[in-house]
């Protein structure tokens, strides 16, 4: 029993003994203030925000907290199903909602734009139902930078 005991006695030392010829490793630090980017994905004609959605623009504000916010980017898109004036209203009010719900957890002053279904088509013709949606960028820097 003595001897277990000095032989995990010894390597302990000879663990603390390499320990200082062993450089010391660097932790990664996290930027907090950070851009934020997200997406908020909509129903087929709709304009509506769901449960999911709020979510995510919840927690997007909550990353903004401590940070100066520079800018919010919200750019509303549409699918290419419909008229394109009715895909540019469409794609319109996307971009305002979320900009209303965004201003409901504080975040103001933001840009909103939209593009309506521009670009809704494959290089094949066929639609992009990933379009329906708008697109939220949070542009964030370190208070006093």
């Amino acid at each position: 029993m003595i001897v277990r005991n000095l032989m995990i006695l010894g390597v302990a030392a000879l663990a603390l003994a390499a320990c200082k010829t062993t450089p010391k490793t660097e932790v990664a630090r996290f930027t907090p203030c950070e851009d934020v980017n997200v997406a908020i994905y909509f129903e087929p004609a709709s304009a509506v925000i769901g449960r999911e959605g709020k979510a995510v623009l919840r927690g997007a504000a909550g990353q903004a907290k401590g940070c100066t916010v520079d800018r919010v980017d919200v750019t509303g898109l549409a699918d290419s199903v419909g008229s394109a004036e009715a895909n540019m209203k469409l794609s319109e009010q996307r971009a305002t909602a979320v900009t209303k719900t965004l201003n409901g957890y504080g975040l103001k002053d933001v840009r909103v734009a939209a593009v309506g279904d521009s670009g809704a088509l494959t290089p094949a013709g066929t639609a992009a139902p990933l379009r329906r949606r708008a697109e939220v960028i949070l542009r964030l820097s370190a208070p006093g930078t």
